[in-house]
């Protein structure tokens, strides 16, 4: 099964004028995840979450990166996530 397949859908908590989030954005962009970005601002609940951390990345309500993204960051983190999806396939 095709990596993109089995990687779950992730969530890229950010705000406007965030340059580590447009920058996080490209990266995740770039190496094919499957994510939806969510503006936390004026959100009381996910600025007082993630409004330190931000840009964060999400599956669910675990925090898989925070702060700067690098492309090798991500890269290791998606071999993790392909690992742990097919773990949970075969067991």
């Amino acid at each position: 099964m095709p990596p993109e397949l089995i990687l779950p859908e992730l969530t890229l908590y950010s705000r406007p004028g965030c340059h580590l989030c447009e920058q996080a954005h490209a990266h995740l962009l770039a190496l094919e995840y499957r994510f939806t970005e969510v503006d936390i601002t004026g959100n009381p609940e996910l600025e007082s979450l993630y409004g330190h951390d931000i840009p964060v990345l999400a599956a669910g309500k675990r925090v898989l990166i925070k702060g700067v993204f690098s492309k090798g960051r991500l890269s290791t983190l998606k071999l993790l996530l392909v690992r742990e999806a097919r773990g949970q396939d075969s067991g």
